[in-house]
């Protein structure tokens, strides 16, 4: 009997090993081998690193420059390079666990591989050239590199796996996953898009948008976050046309807000073939080409919008759940299962999952039913080649002429060019919409009308070219502030049903201050209202500092006395007044709320979280600011200043063990570029970190930061005999 037991609990012993051992291999396994590019073209690029490691990357062909940009990036962040193409094949959650099945599971909600192999090979020959040789340089890294390599089967990829990281990310730039989340989660859906339609008046029997309780506990788990804290990506951008300027010089400033690390921390780079290829600006991982900056002669930048690009439709489905009426007819409503890979500690554990799909677009079930998502931009891969087409526009009309594809779905555009040409294009795939129905309610699903098919028209979006004013600018608020009172777009003159959004941020409101406030816009007054930390009493700061106002705190002399601070804060973050770190602490949370459209802190618990920290950290409620907001990297610890939603923005932080707020997340990629008359263009920039913000023992892993946090900006090296002569190192690498 005893060897009996003992041998059953060695089978079981060995059955649990084996489920152990299976848990930490089949997802490599299941997950299979992408195939490389279908091609024996040898590439070959020169990169030459700048004095801070900024790679300048030179080829025969733009494809040989592509190829030459993945072994650049590779060998400044193959880390984070990794996980943007996990996220481009659906196996992410193999390396960031229930992060990364989050990700995995938008992935297959949106079709985004599909969108790929339906689309990829439409693109222009060329344009595919580029894809491919990009990934043949990630290839060829990853080959050399094996012991960098996070999961096993990630390579090798081919163009079409890069493709499909875009169609998976851009949507949630203009907030998709504000609706996804809600409808998977259970949460209430925010409609932040616009004013009702007028002359629509609801019957008592409409719908509304209402709070929606998923079924599916796994999903219910995995909420779609494909931003930080609600996607509170942000920017500011400006050009200054030559009559403005004082000094006949066109000014651009791209002054983007994005996350310092990851898959959208911005990486700079100046590209040049002799195929008429010339920019120098920035990407995110996974990009063959910059998504902004400049080249000899025009360039931009880009600011987050948020129109109403999504509507929700309730589909009537059969008892079964395998069809939905349309028309008075039942169609198949499409099914399919997938594994979603969760890696927890060292195993990984496969979830399965079902995603859903009718003619509308993604389906999601929950409790209440089945819901189908249209959104602008759906199942188009366009943006690959537009935003190729724009690096090497030449004219103002060419640029628009690519524009008014209306490829790229979202994001504001400002532009200056050598000509002395400014404007603001309030860019968006925003979807034709008929007039009559309530699009921002939850609309019928089986009336075929209500369907659009088309975006609207570029003449149709709002725009300013070339203002009497000489200056446009934008914050991520509302198109109807742009140029100053002469020139700004009348909201009347902008149809409801496109669901542009009305909101003014802090940082809006404060720019369209200083500007409208300037006489000339030199260079020294752009530099001082880029940098400025004010804050504009309105909105959600009027309504903290009043409701803080009104607490009774005579009980607590502490609450007291941060009462006290924030009565006489002088409304900055420049880390001079006593109140500016109480503050600080204070604004992010109400920032948060009112951008996010949720309900309001309470301001007693806000201001005791705030007094508690301040007391345990520093013992006292008035250090200065610089001793709590800093700027920290490996063995690098500044001060900052600036807070969040102010034009120097430090917006999203970590609070370390210590007390002090590590910023993660604000002012990240800044260039200011310059047009001359008779001369050529000049360029300046900075990041927070460097060139190499993954690799530690790299000299370009922080080299940066005391730049930037002095407010300097260090060269661009644009034109080549000016890279060749500040190189810190010069290679050339090629595939064969």
């Amino acid at each position: 009997m005893k060897r009996w037991i003992a041998r059953a609990g060695w089978a079981v012993l060995g059955l649990v090993l084996a489920v152990l051992i299976g848990l930490m291999v089949w997802e490599p396994l299941a997950a299979g081998k992408s195939a490389a590019p279908d091609t024996d073209r040898t590439y070959e690029a020169e990169i030459v690193r700048s004095e801070f490691g900024v790679p300048h990357i030179y080829g025969e062909t733009d494809a040989d420059v592509a190829y030459g940009v993945a072994i650049a990036h590779s060998e400044d962040d193959f880390f984070t390079l990794q996980d943007v193409i996990a996220m481009s094949r659906g196996r992410y959650g193999a390396i960031a666990g229930e992060e990364g099945a989050q990700v995995d599971f938008a992935y297959h909600l949106l079709d985004a591989r599909g969108t790929a192999e339906r689309h990829y090979s439409a693109l222009p020959a060329d344009t595919r050239a580029l894809f491919e040789a990009y990934a043949t340089g990630l290839n060829q890294y990853a080959d050399e590199h094996p012991a960098q390599i996070k999961l096993a089967n990630l390579f090798p990829v081919n163009g079409q796996d890069v493709a499909a990281g875009f169609a998976l990310r851009q949507p949630f730039f203009f907030g998709l996953g504000n609706t996804i989340g809600p409808l998977v989660s259970g949460d209430p859906l925010p409609r932040e898009f616009g004013p009702a339609i007028p002359g629509y008046a609801p019957s008592d029997d409409a719908e509304p948008i209402m709070d929606l309780s998923g079924e599916d506990q796994v999903a219910r788990a995995l909420p779609i976050h494909m931003g930080e804290d609600g996607a509170l990506a942000g920017s500011n951008a400006w050009a200054i046309a030559p009559d403005k300027s004082g000094d006949g010089v066109t000014r651009l400033v791209s002054n983007s807000h994005q996350p310092w690390r990851g898959g959208v921390a911005w990486y700079e780079m100046v590209v040049q073939s002799n195929e008429g290829w010339h920019y120098a600006g920035a990407n995110f991982p996974g990009s063959p080409f910059p998504f902004l900056g400049h080249n000899e002669n025009l360039g931009w930048t880009n600011t987050v919008n948020r129109p109403d690009m999504t509507d929700i439709y309730r589909l009537e489905v059969d008892e079964a759940g395998e069809n939905y009426r349309l028309d008075g007819k039942w169609i198949p409503l499409e099914q399919r299962s997938f594994t979603l890979p969760v890696k927890m500690g060292p195993l990984v554990l496969p979830v399965r999952q079902t995603v859903y799909r009718s003619v509308h677009g993604p389906v999601i079930r929950n409790d209440d039913g089945y819901f189908a998502i249209r959104y602008g931009g759906m199942d188009n891969l366009g943006q690959l080649d537009a935003y190729y087409r724009l690096n090497k526009a030449e004219t103002l009309e060419e640029w628009e002429t690519i524009l008014a594809r209306m490829d790229i779905p979202s994001t504001n555009f400002i532009y200056g060019d050598r000509e002395g040409n400014i404007g603001y294009v309030y860019n968006a795939a925003i979807p034709d919409r008929p007039k009559g129905p309530n699009w921002r309610g939850i609309l019928p699903g089986d009336d075929s009308s209500l369907i659009w098919k088309d975006v609207v028209e570029y003449s149709a979006i709002p725009k300013v070219i070339n203002p009497s004013s000489g200056w446009v600018y934008n914050a991520n608020n509302q198109p109807y502030s742009a140029a100053g009172p002469a020139d700004d777009i009348d909201p009347e003159s902008v149809p409801a049903e496109m669901g542009v959004e009305l909101k003014m941020t802090n940082r809006a409101r404060r720019a369209e201050e200083l500007m409208n406030r300037a006489g000339r816009i030199d260079r020294l007054t752009l530099e001082r209202i880029k940098y400025d930390t004010g804050y504009v009493r309105a909105d959600y700061v009027d309504t903290m500092l009043n409701s803080v106002a009104l607490l009774d705190v005579t009980d607590d002399p502490e609450l007291l006395e941060g009462q006290r601070l924030l009565a006489e804060w002088d409304l900055s973050s420049d880390g001079v007044g006593q109140g500016d770190a109480i503050a600080l602490l204070m604004v992010r949370p109400w920032m948060s709320a009112e951008y996010q459209n949720k309900a309001l802190p309470d301001a007693r618990e806000e201001l005791q979280r705030s007094v508690d920290h301040l007391i345990t950290h520093f013992g006292r409620l008035d250090p200065p600011m610089s001793e709590l907001l800093r700027l920290r990297q490996g063995d690098v610890d500044l001060p900052l200043d600036g807070g969040s939603d102010t034009l120097r923005a430090s917006t999203l932080w970590d609070v370390d063990d210590d007390g002090r707020l590590s910023v993660r997340h604000g002012d990240s990629f800044l260039m200011f570029v310059e047009w001359e008359r008779g001369k050529r263009v000049r360029s300046q920039s900075i990041q927070p970190y460097g060139a190499a913000t993954t690799r530690p023992n790299s000299p370009h892993y922080a080299d940066q930061a005391p730049l930037f946090v002095r407010k300097e900006l260090k060269p661009v090296h644009f034109w080549r005999v000016d890279a060749l002569k500040n190189a810190a190192h010069r290679k050339t690498v090629t595939n064969r």
